[in-house]
């Protein structure tokens, strides 16, 4: 037992030698910075710290991990090194393309499961993998269980900040978005083949004599743009569809274990489904009118500033503000025009997300009326280039 104890922390230990740990640390930064610039460009200002997505990094993913650590080593998930090593390749790859959404497992893992059957199935693999990384089924089993991390990441994550963006619709007009980007480290330890522990009656799935352990820290990403769906909503509804997706991939996983092509029919199967759930939500989405645009009754707020005036007062995105300071506005500039009325108190009508009536209120300092933290759609956001399609 003590064996196992040290083979453990030093594979916790090792974590520090994944090249993975420190590309991800670099690529939520970037990222963080490329949304700050998109940001800074549409409005004029900083929505969100640039370090939000870095933070990111280290929440709720390695709770996930921890399960899914138990879970590996339970059932003596043993993956051979050259797998890990052909999923962190991808992960690199994909995450220089800055597409969040593209650090799904269903693309690094399932990408690998599908290049290793295919390497495998013409002879390649023997020749550049001998470690055996083209047997897929432990890899099959690891995609299954990151794809339920992922699902259940999303869903814990649908209170989270999005960021508002302007955009041209295909009609020529400035609507407003919302861009939710998340990135997460689900660090898994896992049991790889050589070193010296040895039992009988582990690993069930077998992949050589001896093992050691390894912790591994899988970056996994999500990246939603909304015209007219709520960011929690949307995040909700992608969260449930990846766990449905997850089970899927599990019936082909499962007998992949002793059929490999079962095992790349898994990955194959999950990049599918994880296009479709992205391509559906994204369709379904501009099927309906933009939300964040202009407003036959008000000025609709597509951004909130955090810790401002305005967020404390309990507005939110997607609502409409009908009246300020009882004066009825229709634009930014009659918006601000109305706070002027009083200078040490404003008073807003508001029409919520269940189409109802609300009033909030709240205490301005004298000349402070341009700091409430509310961002709005203007006709300042005419050089958005990205179109609504």
């Amino acid at each position: 037992m003590a064996t196992w104890g040290l083979e453990w922390l030093e594979g916790i230990a090792g974590v520090w030698r994944q090249p993975l740990l420190y590309y991800g640390i670099l690529l939520a930064l970037a990222a963080g910075w490329r949304r700050v610039k998109r940001e800074r460009r549409d409005f004029h200002v900083r929505v969100h710290r640039m370090g939000q997505e870095w933070r990111g990094l280290w929440t709720w993913g390695w709770a996930a991990g921890a399960v899914l650590s138990a879970v590996a080593s339970g059932i003596g998930l043993a993956l051979p090194p050259g797998a890990v090593w052909a999923v962190t390749g991808l992960t690199i790859l994909l995450g220089l393309t800055m597409e969040a959404r593209l650090l799904s497992p269903a693309y690094t893992v399932g990408g690998a499961l599908v290049l290793l059957g295919l390497a495998g199935s013409s002879g390649l693999a023997a020749r550049l993998l001998p470690d055996g990384a083209a047997d897929g089924g432990a890899l099959a089993a690891l995609l299954v269980l990151l794809l339920l991390a992922e699902g259940w990441l999303i869903l814990r994550s649908q209170n989270g900040a999005a960021s508002p963006q302007l955009a041209r619709s295909k009609r020529g007009m400035i609507v407003g978005m919302q861009w939710t980007q998340r990135f997460w480290f689900v660090p898994v330890v896992l049991p790889v083949p050589g070193g010296g522990l040895d039992a009988s009656w582990w690993p069930l799935i077998p992949a050589g004599n001896g093992y050691s352990f390894w912790l591994v820290p899988f970056l996994l990403g999500f990246s939603q743009r909304r015209q007219h769906v709520l960011p929690a909503e949307a995040a909700r509804e992608e969260g449930r569809r990846v766990l449905r997706l997850a089970w899927l991939a599990a019936v082909l996983a499962v007998p992949g274990i002793w059929h490999p092509l079962l095992a790349a029919a898994a990955g194959a199967a999950a990049i599918i489904g994880r296009e479709w759930i992205a391509f559906s939500g994204h369709r379904a989405d501009r099927a309906r009118p933009p939300r964040f645009a202009r407003h036959a009754q008000g000025v609709v707020i597509v951004g909130v500033l955090p810790n401002s005036k305005a967020e404390k007062m309990g507005l939110r995105i997607g609502e409409v503000v009908v009246k300020a300071n009882g004066v009825p506005v229709q634009t930014e500039a009659e918006f601000y025009e109305a706070l002027q009325r009083n200078r040490a108190f404003c008073k807003l009508e508001v029409i919520s997300h269940n189409g109802e009536i609300r009033f909030v209120q709240g205490a301005v300092y004298e000349d402070g009326h341009h700091e409430l933290g509310l961002l709005f759609v203007h006709h300042r956001g005419a050089s958005a280039s990205e179109a609504v399609s």
